[in-house]
């Protein structure tokens, strides 16, 4: 078992910054692929990005590329999320996932095998 425990996020002006935290527990942390994904109110969850095992890739939704910055610390078993001139439409629940399959398909929640509870980002605008 894996157990995923994201913080920060909160209330954000539109053009603000602030930095999600993922900190995983059980399995070894490090040999799996970790993902951010968000979900709005009344939509569906959608991929914003992922970070290969040893951190040395990283994809990003379109919607966020250049905004957001992911990186982990295997040490400290965490994953981040920088997040960057934030707009109005990031406010979702955004969750962290961890992906032990290696599988190519990282966009999709259904390849994730644990998920966090999820933490609410709002931006004013």
């Amino acid at each position: 078992q894996v157990q995923l425990i994201e913080s920060g996020g909160g209330l954000v002006q539109a053009g603000g910054s602030t930095r999600l935290s993922c900190a995983g527990s059980g399995r070894t942390f490090s040999r799996a692929a970790m993902g951010w994904f968000r979900q709005a109110l009344g939509k569906e969850r959608e991929f914003v990005s992922v970070i290969s095992a040893t951190g040395s890739s990283s994809y990003y939704a379109v919607s966020v590329e250049g905004r957001f910055t992911i990186s982990r610390d295997n040490a400290k078993s965490a994953v981040y999320l920088q997040m960057n001139n934030l707009k109005p439409e990031d406010t979702a629940v955004y969750y962290c996932a961890a992906d032990y399959s290696g599988s190519d398909y990282y966009t999709s929640a259904s390849v994730y095998d644990y998920w966090g509870q999820g933490t609410q980002v709002t931006v004013s605008s």
